[in-house]
């Protein structure tokens, strides 16, 4: 996993900024410790999604480390979603074989959203769930060999803004809540909001980035406190 490793402070770090810390972890190694409550997630869990629990806070902890930040415990809500200790912001994600968590502990730093998903074709049926229609519209513009790709993609880029939105409104979307446009020359998206979100503004376009590393997908967004995304006055 050492290549892995590298790929990733090579080639994601760069998704975030620099308040931003990145840890890896590998979800197939024997199970990580777990801190206080930490330990009531995995209580009734498969021994997998134990160590992809465990890699996660593993991660995380990697990625506390290089704030200066002690080892703290990120427990897991009603809803899954990581709880993080106060001060500190962050996202974890995963594979069968890695896991990946960003953290920041800059006040000006409201969300992070990260996602990883393996770099395969998203099965065609998919698309029509996943995708809106001017969506549908860019993968047909692409060689009938991409499109599976680039649906994935789409469907990781969803993932992350998903993640970065719901820290802010604590509001389950729908795929079809979000359309976005790909600029795959500057590895960037935009996630055009089409539903009313808490704490973000009618309307609102969120920025995200993107890697295409050999086996995965990675995706991020990064929500400061200026972003003009954010509704001011629901925050104020």
């Amino acid at each position: 996993m050492i290549q892995q490793r590298f790929s990733y402070s090579e080639f994601a770090r760069p998704l975030f900024s620099d308040a931003v810390a990145m840890g890896w972890a590998d979800p197939t190694a024997p199970m990580p410790r777990l801190i206080g409550d930490e330990v009531l997630a995995v209580e009734q869990v498969s021994p997998a999604r134990a160590r992809e629990f465990g890699a996660g806070r593993s991660a995380a902890r990697e990625a506390m480390g290089l704030l200066g930040q002690p080892p703290r415990p990120v427990l897991q809500g009603e809803d899954r979603a990581p709880i993080w200790p106060k001060g500190l912001t962050g996202s974890i994600t995963h594979t069968a074989r890695d896991c990946i968590a960003v953290v920041s502990d800059s006040p000006e730093i409201t969300a992070l959203g990260l996602d990883m998903e393996v770099a395969s074709p998203l099965e065609s049926a998919l698309w029509p769930e996943i995708c809106t229609m001017p969506e549908m519209h860019w993968l047909a513009s692409l060689g009938p060999s991409q499109r599976g790709h680039f649906a994935k993609l789409l469907f990781s880029a969803k993932e992350a803004v998903y993640k970065a939105q719901y820290q802010v409104s604590r509001q389950m979307l729908e795929f079809h809540d979000l359309c976005l446009s790909m600029d795959l020359t500057n590895h960037r998206f935009e996630a055009h909001l089409k539903t009313e979100v808490a704490g973000l503004r009618t309307g609102a376009v969120l920025a995200g980035r993107f890697v295409i590393l050999g086996a995965a997908f990675i995706t991020s967004v990064e929500l400061q406190d200026d972003d003009p995304a954010l509704d001011a006055d629901s925050n104020s």
